[in-house]
């Protein structure tokens, strides 16, 4: 019997599936399709988050989805201090989402006139 993933993995599972007295057949990707691999396993992760069914499984694939985030930056040549940063910077600019606001529609004064 086979099941097919088709889809990045932790470092560490391929041991496991070898320990797991199994065979994986896997490859090592390279620079182009590992950031393409990791745009798709964030979305997984996201969806994830979504579905999660405690507190503590919405932790688990949030902290999956900082990984995530994490390589990515490291592709750009970015660390996870830097993205922090930015994120600071840009809630000190635009503020944060402390208001929970919802903006339903603006009204241009173009609007107004009869």
């Amino acid at each position: 019997m086979e099941e097919i993933y088709n889809k990045l993995v932790r470092d560490k599972i391929i041991e496991k599936i070898i320990n797991n007295n199994e065979k994986p057949i896997y490859s090592t990707l390279n620079d182009d399709d590992f950031k393409n691999e990791l745009e798709k396993k964030l979305l997984e992760e996201y969806k994830e988050v979504l579905n999660a069914n405690s507190k503590e499984e919405r932790l688990e694939e949030l902290a999956d989805m900082l990984e995530i985030i994490n390589y990515l930056a490291m592709i750009d040549g970015y660390s996870l201090e830097d993205i922090i940063d930015t994120s600071i910077i840009k809630k000190e600019k635009r503020g944060g989402f402390d208001k929970k606001l919802f903006l339903e529609k603006v009204i241009t004064k173009d609007d107004h006139i009869l």
